[in-house]
């Protein structure tokens, strides 16, 4: 505890660790500071204040520098696949799979497998050298699993999360979609700047792209399909006089048809020959000839089943 004290007064002292103003606005624009009705009585050290209507105010300067120790603990991995990262949560899944492919951790989302940390049989199992968990409540199957296999862990905790079995607590508001994907982003550019693969100078920039916080946040399947539908797209016009190609392929059928139909209009249908055809005179003898026949017909089909032999 006293080291972590030490380390704590010595990166307030640095301006390197110090905390910016516009990393600042960014933890108030995405209320990180906003916790919970409740509070533990092991986060009552990271609360600032209460309001009136009962919610808890985390102080800024205290999160910020517990992220800090968490990430020169992420950093001193020498192996980045040996830190596993696990999150329930479907707001947080998204930052986790950004923070895994920016770092090069080992991403768990979804459900997490009983036995996976415990159980060697299984096919999931892995044996990392940290856990860093979204909510210890939620992902407490995780929490409990490295416990008994004596691994790290890191969370992220809420005013009213329990501290059991958490080395690295970093409070902030882990139940809003903007608050912890921003925690994951600022994690790993801090992971990163201390890894040496990137400076304050130029920012949160990988293979000449700048990463943004909102690509860390949670984005609603639903919401995306409206957007799509909303941008409008460039249809290509065709040549002048020149059919699309699905109105030629209809317009070969109809001349098939013997009907071809046009742009401009629709030409008249081919009259049929009825000239082989003989007029009709009298419909009363076309009614008794019909009959004559039917009955000669009938005749033949009698005579035939005699003469057979079956």
């Amino acid at each position: 505890m006293l080291q972590v004290e030490q380390f704590l007064t010595m990166s307030a002292g640095l301006e390197t660790f110090a905390l910016k103003e516009e990393d600042a606005i960014k933890l108030l624009a995405c209320q990180t500071h906003v916790g919970a009705a409740n509070c533990d009585f092991q986060m009552e050290q990271y609360v600032w204040k209460r309001r009136a209507d009962g919610i808890h105010i985390i102080h800024l300067r205290k999160t910020w520098e517990k992220l800090l120790l968490a990430a020169r603990a992420i950093a001193a991995i020498d192996n980045p696949g040996d830190v596993c990262v696990v999150s329930a949560r479907p707001y947080a899944q998204r930052a986790l799979l950004k923070f895994a492919a920016h770092t090069g951790s080992t991403p768990i989302f979804g459900r997490f497998t009983p036995g996976c940390l415990t159980n060697q049989i299984q096919k999931q199992f892995k044996e990392p050298r940290l856990l860093i968990v979204s909510d210890p409540r939620v992902d407490h199957q995780a929490v409990t699993e490295a416990s008994y296999v004596g691994v790290p862990v890191i969370s992220f905790c809420n005013t009213d999360s329990p501290l059991k079995f958490i080395d690295i607590a970093i409070p902030c508001n882990n139940k809003g979609v903007q608050s912890i994907g921003l925690m994951w982003w600022l994690l790993a550019r801090e992971v990163l700047l201390i890894k040496g693969k990137m400076t304050r100078q130029t920012g949160f920039v990988l293979d000449d792209k700048e990463i943004m916080p909102d690509l860390y946040f949670y984005r609603n399947p639903e919401e995306q399909e409206k957007e799509e539908l909303a941008e409008p797209r460039e249809v290509k016009e065709p040549w002048p006089g020149v059919p699309p190609p699905e109105v030629a392929k209809i317009d070969e059928v109809v001349r098939s048809i013997g009907m071809y139909q046009t742009i401009g209009g629709v030409e008249p249908a081919k009259k049929l020959d009825f000239s082989m055809v003989e007029p009709v005179s009298d419909w009363a003898q076309e009614t008794e000839r019909a009959v004559q026949l039917d009955a000669a017909q009938q005749q033949e089909w009698g005579a035939s089943t005699q003469n057979s032999n079956w």
